[in-house]
Protein backbone atom coordinates (compact mmCIF):
# COMPACT_ATOMS: atom_id res chain seq x y z
CA UNK A 1 0.00 0.00 0.00
CA UNK A 2 1.14 3.54 -0.71
CA UNK A 3 1.16 5.98 2.18
CA UNK A 4 -0.54 9.33 1.67
CA UNK A 5 0.46 12.52 3.49
CA UNK A 6 -2.62 14.53 4.54
CA UNK A 7 -2.43 18.31 4.91
CA UNK A 8 -5.20 20.49 6.38
CA UNK A 9 -4.82 23.94 4.85
CA UNK A 10 -7.85 25.74 6.30
CA UNK A 11 -9.52 28.45 4.20
CA UNK A 12 -7.45 29.43 1.14
CA UNK A 13 -7.74 31.45 -2.02
CA UNK A 14 -8.10 29.32 -5.14
CA UNK A 15 -5.24 30.69 -7.24
CA UNK A 16 -2.40 30.16 -4.70
CA UNK A 17 -3.47 26.56 -4.03
CA UNK A 18 -3.82 25.84 -7.75
CA UNK A 19 -0.30 27.15 -8.35
CA UNK A 20 1.03 25.12 -5.41
CA UNK A 21 -0.54 21.96 -6.85
CA UNK A 22 1.07 22.56 -10.23
CA UNK A 23 4.46 23.23 -8.65
CA UNK A 24 4.20 20.12 -6.48
CA UNK A 25 3.26 17.95 -9.46
CA UNK A 26 6.00 19.38 -11.68
CA UNK A 27 8.68 18.83 -9.05
CA UNK A 28 7.70 15.38 -7.85
CA UNK A 29 9.87 12.34 -8.51
CA UNK A 30 9.01 8.61 -8.55
CA UNK A 31 9.80 8.58 -4.82
CA UNK A 32 7.59 11.54 -3.87
CA UNK A 33 4.78 10.47 -1.50
CA UNK A 34 1.22 11.10 -2.61
CA UNK A 35 -0.64 13.83 -0.76
CA UNK A 36 -4.21 14.82 0.06
CA UNK A 37 -4.93 18.49 0.73
CA UNK A 38 -8.07 19.31 2.70
CA UNK A 39 -9.31 22.89 2.65
CA UNK A 40 -12.09 25.37 2.02
CA UNK A 41 -11.91 28.03 -0.64
CA UNK A 42 -12.89 31.66 -0.44
CA UNK A 43 -15.85 32.29 -2.81
CA UNK A 44 -14.89 31.65 -6.43
CA UNK A 45 -16.33 30.36 -9.69
CA UNK A 46 -13.97 28.10 -11.61
CA UNK A 47 -14.24 27.02 -15.21
CA UNK A 48 -12.61 23.82 -16.44
CA UNK A 49 -10.69 23.35 -19.65
CA UNK A 50 -13.84 22.54 -21.65
CA UNK A 51 -16.12 25.03 -19.93
CA UNK A 52 -18.58 26.97 -22.06
CA UNK A 53 -18.95 30.62 -21.05
CA UNK A 54 -22.74 30.49 -21.33
CA UNK A 55 -22.86 28.19 -18.29
CA UNK A 56 -21.75 31.14 -16.13
CA UNK A 57 -24.88 33.23 -15.85
CA UNK A 58 -23.92 36.05 -13.48
CA UNK A 59 -20.68 36.19 -11.52
CA UNK A 60 -21.48 39.53 -9.87
CA UNK A 61 -18.77 40.21 -7.26
CA UNK A 62 -17.50 36.62 -7.08
CA UNK A 63 -14.14 36.11 -8.84
CA UNK A 64 -13.96 33.86 -11.89
CA UNK A 65 -10.90 31.71 -12.60
CA UNK A 66 -10.21 29.61 -15.70
CA UNK A 67 -8.64 26.46 -14.30
CA UNK A 68 -6.79 23.55 -15.91
CA UNK A 69 -9.03 20.86 -14.40
CA UNK A 70 -11.52 18.90 -16.43
CA UNK A 71 -15.20 19.70 -16.46
CA UNK A 72 -17.35 22.78 -16.80
CA UNK A 73 -18.20 25.48 -14.24
CA UNK A 74 -18.61 25.11 -10.49
CA UNK A 75 -18.64 27.21 -7.33
CA UNK A 76 -16.38 26.92 -4.30
CA UNK A 77 -16.97 28.69 -1.02
CA UNK A 78 -16.73 28.40 2.77
CA UNK A 79 -18.60 25.41 4.16
CA UNK A 80 -17.57 23.24 1.22
CA UNK A 81 -14.94 20.59 1.93
CA UNK A 82 -12.37 20.42 -0.87
CA UNK A 83 -10.18 17.34 -1.12
CA UNK A 84 -7.30 17.68 -3.57
CA UNK A 85 -5.67 14.39 -4.53
CA UNK A 86 -2.05 14.71 -5.64
CA UNK A 87 -1.33 11.18 -6.77
CA UNK A 88 1.14 9.24 -8.88
CA UNK A 89 -1.37 7.19 -10.86
CA UNK A 90 1.30 5.42 -12.88
CA UNK A 91 2.98 4.15 -9.70
CA UNK A 92 -0.37 2.97 -8.39
CA UNK A 93 -1.32 1.37 -11.71
CA UNK A 94 -4.56 3.34 -11.81
CA UNK A 95 -6.41 4.82 -14.75
CA UNK A 96 -8.55 7.95 -14.63
CA UNK A 97 -11.81 6.01 -14.60
CA UNK A 98 -10.62 3.93 -11.66
CA UNK A 99 -9.64 7.11 -9.82
CA UNK A 100 -13.00 8.75 -10.47
CA UNK A 101 -14.77 5.62 -9.24
CA UNK A 102 -12.64 5.50 -6.10
CA UNK A 103 -13.34 9.15 -5.27
CA UNK A 104 -17.07 8.79 -5.87
CA UNK A 105 -17.25 5.68 -3.69
CA UNK A 106 -15.32 7.46 -0.92
CA UNK A 107 -17.98 10.19 -0.85
CA UNK A 108 -20.77 7.60 -0.92
CA UNK A 109 -19.14 5.90 2.09
CA UNK A 110 -19.01 9.19 4.01
CA UNK A 111 -22.67 9.87 3.27
CA UNK A 112 -23.61 6.34 4.28
CA UNK A 113 -22.13 7.02 7.72
CA UNK A 114 -24.74 9.78 8.13
CA UNK A 115 -27.57 7.53 6.92
CA UNK A 116 -27.66 9.21 3.50
CA UNK A 117 -27.76 7.25 0.25
CA UNK A 118 -25.54 8.79 -2.40
CA UNK A 119 -25.63 7.76 -6.04
CA UNK A 120 -23.52 8.29 -9.15
CA UNK A 121 -24.57 9.11 -12.70
CA UNK A 122 -23.02 7.57 -15.79
CA UNK A 123 -23.38 10.82 -17.73
CA UNK A 124 -22.05 13.22 -15.08
CA UNK A 125 -19.24 12.49 -12.56
CA UNK A 126 -20.00 13.30 -8.95
CA UNK A 127 -22.34 12.12 -6.22
CA UNK A 128 -26.05 12.88 -5.99
CA UNK A 129 -28.71 12.64 -3.29
CA UNK A 130 -32.32 12.52 -4.51
CA UNK A 131 -31.12 13.94 -7.83
CA UNK A 132 -29.30 16.92 -6.28
CA UNK A 133 -25.52 17.16 -6.53
CA UNK A 134 -23.65 17.09 -3.24
CA UNK A 135 -20.12 16.33 -4.49
CA UNK A 136 -18.30 17.38 -7.66
CA UNK A 137 -15.13 16.05 -9.28
CA UNK A 138 -12.55 17.72 -11.49
CA UNK A 139 -9.10 16.32 -12.26
CA UNK A 140 -5.95 17.09 -14.20
CA UNK A 141 -3.53 14.34 -15.22
CA UNK A 142 -0.03 15.13 -16.50
CA UNK A 143 2.78 12.63 -17.04
CA UNK A 144 0.98 9.95 -15.08
CA UNK A 145 0.27 12.14 -12.04
CA UNK A 146 -2.94 13.93 -11.07
CA UNK A 147 -4.02 16.94 -9.09
CA UNK A 148 -7.27 18.79 -8.32
CA UNK A 149 -9.86 16.39 -6.88
CA UNK A 150 -13.32 16.61 -5.36
CA UNK A 151 -15.55 18.89 -3.32
CA UNK A 152 -18.23 17.88 -0.81
CA UNK A 153 -20.88 20.39 0.19
CA UNK A 154 -21.17 20.40 3.98
CA UNK A 155 -22.79 23.63 5.23
CA UNK A 156 -22.46 26.40 2.68
CA UNK A 157 -24.35 29.23 1.05
CA UNK A 158 -25.86 27.43 -1.94
CA UNK A 159 -27.23 30.63 -3.54
CA UNK A 160 -24.24 31.19 -5.89
CA UNK A 161 -25.01 27.88 -7.63
CA UNK A 162 -28.11 29.62 -9.03
CA UNK A 163 -25.76 31.91 -11.00
CA UNK A 164 -24.34 29.00 -13.00
CA UNK A 165 -25.38 25.84 -14.76
CA UNK A 166 -23.63 23.54 -12.25
CA UNK A 167 -21.11 21.36 -14.09
CA UNK A 168 -22.74 22.45 -17.35
CA UNK A 169 -26.24 21.13 -16.56
CA UNK A 170 -29.03 23.76 -16.64
CA UNK A 171 -31.44 23.33 -13.76
CA UNK A 172 -29.25 20.88 -11.85
CA UNK A 173 -30.12 21.08 -8.15
CA UNK A 174 -27.35 21.29 -5.55
CA UNK A 175 -27.54 20.30 -1.91
CA UNK A 176 -25.33 19.98 1.17
CA UNK A 177 -25.23 17.97 4.39
CA UNK A 178 -26.93 20.74 6.36
CA UNK A 179 -29.86 20.80 3.95
CA UNK A 180 -30.18 17.05 4.50
CA UNK A 181 -30.44 17.52 8.27
CA UNK A 182 -26.80 16.84 9.16
CA UNK A 183 -25.16 19.39 11.46
CA UNK A 184 -21.40 18.89 11.74
CA UNK A 185 -18.15 20.81 11.85
CA UNK A 186 -15.79 20.71 8.87
CA UNK A 187 -13.12 18.61 10.56
CA UNK A 188 -15.26 15.52 11.07
CA UNK A 189 -16.26 14.92 7.44
CA UNK A 190 -12.72 15.89 6.46
CA UNK A 191 -11.27 13.06 8.54
CA UNK A 192 -13.88 10.67 7.24
CA UNK A 193 -13.34 11.65 3.63
CA UNK A 194 -9.57 11.31 3.54
CA UNK A 195 -9.79 7.96 5.36
CA UNK A 196 -12.25 6.62 2.79
CA UNK A 197 -10.27 8.07 -0.12
CA UNK A 198 -7.17 6.25 1.11
CA UNK A 199 -9.13 3.03 1.58
CA UNK A 200 -10.66 3.19 -1.87
CA UNK A 201 -7.35 4.06 -3.55
CA UNK A 202 -5.52 1.22 -1.82
CA UNK A 203 -8.26 -1.24 -2.75
CA UNK A 204 -8.18 -0.05 -6.36
CA UNK A 205 -4.37 -0.30 -6.42
CA UNK A 206 -4.47 -3.84 -5.05
CA UNK A 207 -7.07 -4.88 -7.59
CA UNK A 208 -9.74 -5.55 -4.95
CA UNK A 209 -13.36 -4.52 -5.66
CA UNK A 210 -14.14 -1.00 -4.52
CA UNK A 211 -15.99 -0.97 -1.21
CA UNK A 212 -19.41 0.66 -1.52
CA UNK A 213 -21.03 2.36 1.45
CA UNK A 214 -18.40 1.09 3.89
Amino acid sequence: MHNILVRDLGVCGYAPVWEAMREFSAARTPATPDEIWLLQHAPVFTLGLNAKPEHLLAADAIPVIHSDRGGQVTYHGPGQLVCYTLLDLRRRGLGVRQLVGALEQAVIAVLSGYGITGKTRSDAPGVYVHGAKIAALGLRVRQGCCYHGLSLNVAMDLAPFARIHPCGYPGLRVTDLRSLGIETDMNTPGRQLHAHVELQLNQATSGLPLAVGA
